[in-house]
C-alpha cells in the first residue's frame, strides 16, 4: 500500500511518502523557512561574470540567486545541444542593473544562493505550460514511442499559440479532453503573472507556488497512491478542494486523521523511521550493514557483511549482502535526499556476473526515485560511481545543526525539532491529564533559541489550553526536553518561585 501522510503542526508541516509501511521520502516545510522552488520573482542583475558564464540576481532573498547562461537563454535554446550555446557569452544576454523575470529551480543549499532561470514553467496536473517557448515534449518516463506520438498529436490540437507544453508522466493514457482544464487553469495563472510583473520595482515576488501539501496533491497524488492522510482539518479541507478541482476520482482517498491522543506519525510508525534516517550505520535484515558518510564534496557509502556469515560459501554471502545493500542504499539516498557525487564501496566480487546482478538491482531500485540519478559504473578499484541531482537540502541538515559543544564533530537536534517535540508532549499532557500548566527543562543554549519563538509557543498554549514554562538546566544535553512538573497553576507557580530562590 502506498500512502501520503501529513503531520501538520504549528511550527512546521511534515509530509511522509510511505510504500508498504516503509518511509521512502520526507518533506518538511517550516513557517519561517518555506520552500521557494517554483516561485517567480522580478529581480535585478547585480553582477555579470563572463568568466563563470553566469550572473547574480537580487530577488529580495537573503542571498543573491545564481543564473547560468543556458538558463538565461530562451527555452528553445535550452532544449538544444550544448554546442548551440557554448560560444554565447552571458554579457551578450543580460546586463548589470537589468530587471528580469526569473523562476527558482533549485533551493538555496548551504552557503549557496538559489538557482534561477528565465525559462518560466507552470506545472499543472497532466502538463507543464511554457509561456516563452514553442517546444512540445513528453516525459521520458513514458517509454512507448506509439504513446509518445499519440500524446503529441493530442496536445498539438489544443496547445496555446506561441506557447510550449511538456506532458507529464501522469498524462499517459489521457486525451485532449483531460488536458483542456489544465490549460485553461494555467493560462489564467499566466495572465495574472503578466499583470503582476508590470507592477512595482525589483526585487519583488510576483508569484508564489503552491505550499507543500497542495504541491503534493498536484505533483504526486495519483491513482498509485492508496491513501492521503492529513491530521489537520483546515489542511484537509484545502487538499480536498484541490483534489476535487484536478482529480475528482481520487477524492475518496483523502482522509482526516482526528485521533488527538496519538500523534499521526507515531500511529503509522514513521517517527521511529525518521530517527533511524539520521543514523550513520544502517543494519540489513541479513546481519550486514552499510555506513553513510557525507562530506561537502561527496557522499561515501561502505557495505559490510557484519554478522552475516552465509549458508554456502563466501561468494554467495558477498552477493546476497550486496544485493540487499543495493536496495537499501537506493532507499536511503531517496529518504535522506542525498545529492551530488556518490561513491559506493560494495564488498569485492570476483565474479563479473555477480557485479552485473548487483548493478541491475541497484538501478532498478533507483528507478523509483523521482529525482534524476545516473550510475556511471564500476571503477578499476571496484567502486560504484553515481550522481544524484541536488534539489533540496539533505534531510539531516533540516533536522540537525552543528553542535557548539563538540565544535562540529557531532550533531544535535535543532530548535525547530525540539519545538516539534514540545508540541507533541504538550498535546499528550493536554489529552491525558487535567493539568493547567507545565514546566519544561532544557539546556541553557536551547532556552535562548526557544524564547525567540514566542509566537509559536503562544499558539501551542492556545491549542493545548496549557500554560508553558521553560527553564534551563545545565546538566541536560542539548537534545533533551524534560517535563519537570505539571499540575494546577497554583502548584506550578510555587515550584517556579522556589526554583528562582535557589
Amino acid at each position: 500500500m502506498n500512502q501520503i501522510i501529513v503531520n501538520a503542526g504549528i511550527s512546521e508541516n511534515r509530509l511522509a511518502i510511505v510504500e508498504n509501511a516503509e518511509l521512502v521520502e520526507l518533506y518538511i516545510e517550516r513557517r519561517n523557512n518555506k520552500r521557494i522552488v517554483g516561485n517567480i520573482y522580478k529581480g535585478r542583475v547585480v553582477n555579470v561574470l563572463p568568466g563563470m558564464q553566469a550572473a547574480f540576481v537580487d530577488v529580495g532573498l537573503e542571498k543573491n540567486c545564481f543564473l547560468y547562461v543556458k538558463d538565461a537563454l530562451g527555452q528553445d535554446f535550452y532544449n538544444k545541444d550544448k554546442e548551440e550555446y557554448k560560444d554565447i557569452s552571458i554579457k551578450d544576454v543580460i546586463k548589470q542593473g537589468q530587471e528580469i523575470i526569473v523562476q527558482v529551480i533549485k533551493e538555496p543549499i548551504g552557503s549557496k544562493g538559489a538557482k534561477v532561470t528565465t525559462n518560466i514553467t507552470l506545472p499543472g496536473r497532466y502538463l507543464v505550460l511554457m509561456p516563452n517557448s514553442k517546444y512540445t515534449g513528453v516525459s521520458r518516463k513514458i517509454c512507448s514511442s506509439e504513446e509518445r506520438d499519440r500524446l503529441r498529436d493530442e496536445i498539438e490540437e489544443i496547445r496555446p499559440k506561441n506557447m510550449g507544453v511538456i506532458l507529464r508522466t501522469v498524462a499517459k493514457g489521457k486525451t485532449k479532453e483531460d488536458f483542456k482544464e489544465d490549460i485553461k487553469f494555467l493560462l489564467k495563472l499566466w495572465q495574472k503573472i503578466e499583470k503582476e510583473k508590470k507592477l512595482g520595482f525589483a526585487p519583488r515576488l510576483i508569484y508564489k507556488d503552491f505550499d507543500l501539501i497542495n504541491k503534493t496533491v498536484r505533483d504526486i497524488f495519483s491513482k498509485k497512491i492508496d491513501e492521503f492522510i492529513i491530521n489537520d482539518f483546515e489542511e484537509y479541507k484545502s487538499a480536498v478542494d484541490l483534489v476535487e478541482l484536478i482529480s475528482p476520482p481520487l477524492k475518496n482517498r483523502v482522509s482526516y486523521y482526528d485521533e488527538k491522543a496519538v500523534d499521526v506519525f507515531e500511529h503509522y510508525k514513521i517517527q521511529s523511521q525518521i530517527n533511524k534516517s539520521l543514523d550513520r550505520e544502517i543494519w540489513l535484515e541479513s546481519g550486514g550493514y552499510i555506513v553513510i558518510d557525507t562530506t561537502e564534496a561527496l557522499t561515501v557509502i561502505d557495505v559490510n557483511t557484519g554478522k552475516y556469515v552465509g549458508k554456502t560459501d563466501l561468494e554467495d554471502t558477498v552477493l546476497k549482502t550486496n544485493l540487499e545493500a543495493a536496495i537499501e542504499i537506493a532507499k536511503q539516498l531517496r529518504l535522506r535526499d542525498v545529492g551530488g557525487i556518490i561513491i559506493i564501496d560494495f564488498i569485492d566480487m570476483i565474479n563479473e556476473e555477480d557485479e552485473h546482478k548487483v548493478l541491475n538491482t541497484f538501478e532498478n531500485a533507483l528507478s523509483k526515485d523521482r529525482t534524476k540519478t545516473k550510475v556511471l559504473g564500476i571503477t578499476n578499484l571496484g567502486l560504484v560511481e553515481m550522481t544524484r541531482k541536488k534539489v533540496r537540502n539533505r534531510l539531516d541538515s533540516l533536522l540537525q545543526k552543528t553542535c557548539v559543544s563538540c565544535e562540529g564533530t557531532g550533531k544535535i537536534l535543532n530548535e525547530n525539532t525540539i519545538l516539534n517535540k514540545l508540541e507533541k508532549e504538550a498535546n499528550r499532557i493536554s489529552v491525558h491529564t487535567n493539568s493547567e500548566a507545565v514546566i519544561f527543562e532544557v539546556h541553557p543554549t536551547l532556552l535562548d533559541a526557544l524564547q525567540k519563538e514566542e509566537y509559536i509557543l503562544g499558539e501551542i498554549e492556545n491549542k493545548t489550553k496549557l500554560k508553558l514554562y521553560i527553564i534551563s538546566n545545565h546538566s541536560l544535553h542539548n537534545n533533551d526536553l524534560v517535563v519537570k512538573s505539571m499540575g494546577n497553576m497554583e502548584t506550578i507557580q510555587k515550584l517556579l518561585e522556589k526554583s528562582k530562590s535557589k
